[in-house]
Order: structure tokens, then sequence, then C-alpha cells
């Protein structure tokens, strides 16, 4: 059961990143609100992936504030994050979700059951013996999706998921994620494709030097972009 109180509204005020005297994050103002999936674009090295990981709390701004549901300071329980090169434990399918499962102090009682029921979710279930680093790019992905939901999150943070996927592998993980979302977990989710962006997102966040160039509904951003920037990168353009 998941706790009475929330990790949403996820809210940025001012927030910058620093790398000794490099600014990877720029005063960043934003705030992430329950519903379809919220999408992080811009070019390499905008910033995407050190966005997500102030999102987790893996990482702590070097000015401003970050919090959940109004608390500056939150244990990350309701929040999975996911990399585009996930770990495998050197265990099973089956066993790398039951690791989660203990992680997030599902009873041991319960584990074999809920791990059926999430391999057989991200369509694993046929494999669930086989060792997890045998399995294809494309089913790494979903056993990471599949370990990352066994913590029931509230919001599942994903950096560009299927950048390394081929087209089929791709369809099978944004089916898993589109899921997730419409059972109720927030989607904040980092990419570098502009149909991918149509397919999943509500709004998006586009990214440039590590500042918020641009925030909008997702067909709005695709369609009719407000800034220069944003109009570039979506023709295609290199924006540096």
């Amino acid at each position: 059961m998941r706790a009475a109180s929330s990790d949403l509204p996820l809210v940025f005020d001012d927030v910058s990143l620093m790398a000794g005297d490099t600014i990877i994050l720029d005063r960043i103002s934003l705030a992430i609100t329950p519903g379809a999936p919220t999408l992080i674009v811009g070019p390499n090295g905008s910033g995407k992936t050190s966005l997500l990981r102030l999102c987790m709390g893996l990482a702590a701004p070097s000015k401003g504030t970050v919090s959940w549901g109004g608390r500056t300071h939150s244990p990350g329980t309701r929040r999975a994050i996911l990399f585009q090169k996930p770990v495998m434990l050197r265990r099973s399918a089956a066993a790398n979700v039951a690791y989660g499962l203990a992680q997030a102090g599902c009873p041991r009682s319960l584990r074999a059951r809920r791990t059926e029921e999430l391999l057989d979710r991200v369509g694993l279930l046929p494999l669930a013996s086989r060792p997890a680093r045998r399995l294809s790019g494309g089913e790494q992905q979903r056993l990471a999706l599949a370990r990352a939901l066994a913590r029931d999150p509230e919001i599942l943070l994903l950096d560009e998921p299927t950048a390394s996927l081929d087209p089929s592998a791709t369809r099978f993980v944004e089916e898993i994620i589109l899921a997730a979302a419409q059972s109720g977990t927030k989607i904040v989710m980092s990419s570098h494709d502009l149909g991918q962006v149509r397919r999943l997102a509500r709004d998006v966040f586009f990214l440039v030097r590590g500042r918020v160039c641009e925030h909008a509904d997702a067909a709005r951003f695709l369609d009719h972009p407000s800034t220069p920037e944003a109009a570039a990168f979506v023709r295609g353009e290199l924006v540096l």
C-alpha cells in the first residue's frame, strides 16, 4: 500500500547545479504534476540526466530547492529511476525482480507471486529462469522496468530508456511505460526522439545549455514551438 503523502507536485525553485566552475543546470524553475507522461528533451549535454538525478534525490542542487509534495526532504521510497544502460544482477531474471521487491520491503511470502506478476507485466515470464545478463538489450530494459515497478513508485524516472533499442523493442518498452502511466504512475522521461514525444508525452520541458528554454503541451511544442531554439530542434537542426 502506498503512503498517504504524495511526492507530487515535484517542484524546482530556482535550481542550479554546478560541477566545480561548470554550470550543469542554470536557475531552473518547474513543476511536474500528476497525469500523463512528462518528457524532458534537448540536445546532448543539455542537462537531461542531471535533472532526472535531482528529481530522484541522487544529487543535491548547488542553489535553489527541490521539493516533493511540498517537502524538501523525502526518502525516495515513492520514486524509482531507470538509466539508459541498466545494471543486471548476476542472477536470473526472476531473482532480479525478487531483489527489487525485497529492497522495497515486500514480505517474503508474497515475493514469488509478485515476481511472476511483474515478469508477466513486461512479457518476460517465459524467461524467468534465464540469467539476466544473457537477455537481449530490449529484454534487459524490460527487466529493469519490472525491477523498478517492484517499488510501486508514484514517480518513475526514465533516462532515454529506448535509445539503444530497435523499433520492435522500443514499441514493447513504450507499451509498458504507457500501461504504468495509465495505472497512475507519473512518468518523467528524457528522450531525443521527437516521434516518441508525440506518442507518449502530455507535456514537454525543452532544455538547452542547462536551462528550460520552453515548456508546452506536446502537440504545441512539436507543431508550434515558441522559441527559435525549439523550432530549430524540431526541424532536426543542431542546437548548440
